[in-house]
């Protein structure tokens, strides 16, 4: 009786220890809550170099169905189309999520493209080499009947650009160790062009224009301060 009454008593209080400790490491206090607020509207120029905004092409956007599902995710989005003068094209799409908890993960290309008829026929990770640091990304292939879209994106978590899978799960398990909560951003270009190797290098100076022109404090929040070194 004494046995199976301490073994009870032993076994209450290693449960309640165990979801005392569960308790103590969820995250609770979200990055977002206690940041200076921003507008990715005015955060993103208009023109930079020999890039202005060409209404005339409409990014990628979210289906029907995808919508309520986006409007979860995310607090901000923008959509954007820049020509140079040389007629190229380089579709932008940033998203902002101020709770990226393992439930409200960032909405990756690799799915929303699919999701809408896309093949991925190519998906590989690079580096992207800018002033302020080398960005981790992603370089991927969509295609769709005749239109062939690469496309390059990189993910931030709290205060850090990552690799996209592992590395987010790495930060946001970072940052619950401390109790809080980071939020993340997905930025996105990507070319209507059949040589991706050539998109890749038009993209690439794009990012690279487009962060020059931006000041210190937005440059940061774009790439995370662990990378932005400007």
């Amino acid at each position: 009786m004494n046995r199976r009454f301490m073994a009870s008593v032993l076994l209450g209080v290693a449960m309640a220890g165990t979801s005392a400790l569960t308790g103590a490491l969820t995250p609770k206090q979200k990055v977002a809550a206690v940041q200076e607020r921003f507008d990715l509207e005015t955060m993103i120029p208009k023109r930079f170099g020999n890039w202005t905004v060409d209404n005339s092409v409409v990014p990628l956007t979210p289906d029907e169905t995808q919508k309520e599902l986006i409007a979860t995710l995310y607090d901000q989005t923008l959509a954007r189309t820049y020509v140079n003068d040389a007629g190229q094209r380089v579709m932008l799409s940033i998203a902002y999520g101020g709770d990226q908890s393992k439930q409200l993960q960032l909405h990756l290309p690799e799915v929303c493209y699919v999701a809408q008829g896309f093949d991925m026929v190519q998906d590989h990770k690079a580096e992207l080499p800018t002033h302020y640091g080398t960005v981790p990304v992603k370089r991927l292939v969509a295609r769709q009947n005749a239109r062939n879209e690469p496309i390059t994106y990189w993910v931030t978590v709290g205060d850090k650009a990552v690799m996209s899978g592992l590395g987010q799960k790495y930060q946001r398990f970072l940052y619950g160790l401390t109790g809080k909560i980071p939020d993340g951003m997905l930025v996105r270009v990507s070319t209507i062009e059949a040589d991706e190797h050539s998109a890749y290098r038009v993209q690439d100076r794009f990012v690279n224009q487009m962060l020059d022109a931006m000041s210190p404090h937005d440059r940061t929040k774009l790439l995370g301060a662990a990378t932005n070194k400007g």
